[in-house]
């Protein structure tokens, strides 16, 4: 039975290790979200400084 009793403990720390990487994981996403930045605000278009130096 001890070995049966060290098989529950194995499957125990396995279920533990998957949910605390899922936990990681969730909390890289929601990092990840806040962080995010609008794709509107990264396709805007700006001025080209080089065509400015040519019309001075």
């Amino acid at each position: 039975m001890t070995a049966r009793r060290g098989s529950d403990h194995d499957d125990r720390g396995e279920q533990i290790q998957a949910a605390e990487r899922e936990a990681a994981r969730q909390r890289i996403l929601a990092q990840a979200e806040a962080e995010r930045i609008p794709a509107e605000e990264t396709t805007r278009a700006l001025p080209d400084r080089r065509w400015r130096r040519g019309q001075q």
